[in-house]
């Protein structure tokens, strides 16, 4: 097996891990950044992105992450393919294997892996995605200004979000699968207290329809088995997301649902010298331009981090 030592590692290239390899390679880290499964994260499968500053005209998701590794790379970051596969993080320098068959040594890891959103399995789910189907109301509701559309979710995140459509949107209906919510009382009651959403109880998903953009959803009665046909531009799916932190587990703190825990204010982990930032570690706000921000603390603290031990 090869093996290669480096300064900084980087792992995942979202806005986090993009960001990270700019502000390290400017400090002369000379990072290494490995791109993972999905080179450029959720933004890849983003259509039009409207609310990242300094794009006036709006750009598309993948376009624009194709931006931001033009950038790292030009600032000196080795930007290159392949997945990390598993970590120790017993002693420094920590390890990181790539694809199995690549040992990679660093004497500090940024962790950008980001968070992948939970989908309900559907083929016209995947097939919409983009054209009508969305798994962030805060980014894609816009489009559907004055427009119908539908949520699945039962959670706070799809209460927060139904809320927030029925701001720009003429109706919402939200889609719940059994008798009641898992969100909150608080939520709850908002959402209820909305003229605008509409609430179908013991509804699931059976079909999102439309040829090249959605126009209907097809949903079923789990009780009666009976089917309706709502009217619909726009499918929001909330039920949630898995942060991409499995090869972590037992080296680094995580809340119950999987996302590394940072010392608030910072990009610190548990282990001095690993680093995280973006969707793996936030599951509140979730937007690039936060994503990005964190990239940014995580190469500054990595940067202080190497500079103290005398290695930078």
């Amino acid at each position: 097996m090869s093996s290669e030592k480096v300064h900084c590692l980087i792992i995942g290239s979202g806005p986090a891990g993009y960001t990270a390899a700019i502000y390290a390679a400017r400090a002369n880290m000379k990072p290494v950044l490995y791109q993972g499964i999905q080179p450029g994260g959720q933004l890849t499968i983003t259509t039009e992105v409207e609310n990242y500053p300094g794009y006036p005209e709006g750009i598309q998701g993948p376009e624009m992450m194709v931006d931001f590794e033009k950038q790292a790379t030009r600032m000196g970051a080795d930007i290159r393919y392949g997945l990390a596969t598993k970590v120790d993080f017993s002693q420094q320098p920590f390890k990181v294997w790539i694809d199995d068959e690549k040992l990679m040594e660093a004497d500090a890891v940024i962790i950008a892996t980001g968070a992948s959103a939970k989908w309900l399995g559907l083929p016209s789910e995947e097939r919409l995605n983009g054209f009508g189907v969305s798994a962030c109301a805060v980014c894609d509701g816009f489009f559907f200004r004055g427009k119908d559309v539908a949520i699945v979710g039962a959670g706070d995140t799809a209460a927060e979000e139904a809320i927030y459509l029925s701001k720009l949107t003429n109706k919402v209906s939200m889609l719940v699968r059994k008798d009641q919510m898992r969100a909150s009382k608080v939520m709850q009651d908002r959402v209820l207290a909305t003229p605008n959403i509409q609430v179908y109880w013991d509804t699931e998903t059976d079909e999102i329809l439309g040829e090249n953009k959605v126009d209907s959803v097809r949903v079923r009665n789990v009780k009666t088995g009976a089917t309706e046909v709502i009217p619909v531009q726009g499918f929001f799916v909330a039920i949630g997301h898995t942060p991409n932190s499995d090869i972590f587990k037992g080296w680094l703190d995580m809340d119950e649902a999987g996302y590394i825990q940072t010392i608030p204010g910072t990009s610190k982990t548990n282990i001095e010298g690993v680093f995280a930032a973006g969707d793996v570690q936030d599951k509140i706000y979730r937007q690039a331009v936060t994503a990005a921000g964190s990239g940014c603390m995580a190469a500054l603290d990595a940067e202080r981090y190497l500079s103290a031990k005398g290695l930078v």
